[in-house]
């Protein structure tokens, strides 16, 4: 978000890479271990709130639609800078509330400035920013440390005794 100058980050939900442990180094190779993916390019979209909402919304139905045939899987995209709460049991236009950033509610008609990468869209593709570890490179050059950060979790709702909420 910092190097492209953006409010909100949007990331994918990988999971893979190795452990990086408190005050370990940060090699290059390291980097390449949780980004190394072949649509590696990086974006810089301006989006209304409504439509930050509509992307939200969207992901999670692909995980949580109520026909099992319309749940796509993946992920849910990991989110920097904005805040929100996400009932899975609600339907879609639904799941996602109370987005905040800084604090302050979302304005659906205002337009923020979203940094992503991984883009699975043809059109995204086209308009290739730097490759993810290139962005990331920048970042660390110019910080040295990273401080321990704590996980962005968005506030989930209607989870309890779900087996896979541990």
């Amino acid at each position: 978000m910092e190097v492209k100058g953006a409010d909100i980050g949007f990331s994918p939900g990988f999971r893979w890479g190795t452990t990086l442990l408190p005050g370990e180094t940060i090699t290059f190779e390291k980097l390449m271990e949780q980004t190394a993916i072949t649509y590696p390019y990086t974006t810089l979209t301006e989006m209304t709130g409504a439509s930050i909402k509509t992307t939200l919304e969207d992901v999670a139905d692909n995980l949580f639609n109520a026909d099992p045939y319309l749940q796509q899987g993946g992920d849910m995209v990991r989110v920097g800078g904005l805040t929100y709460t996400c009932d899975p049991t609600a339907a879609i236009g639904q799941r996602i509330q109370d987005m905040r950033l800084g604090g302050k509610p979302l304005d659906a008609g205002r337009t923020y400035r979203v940094a992503g990468w991984a883009p699975v869209s043809e059109r995204a593709r086209q308009d290739q920013g730097k490759p993810i570890w290139e962005v990331v490179s920048e970042y660390l050059g110019s910080h040295g440390t990273v401080p321990t950060l704590s996980p962005n979790v968005p506030q989930l709702h209607n989870v309890a005794g779900n087996p896979g909420m541990i």
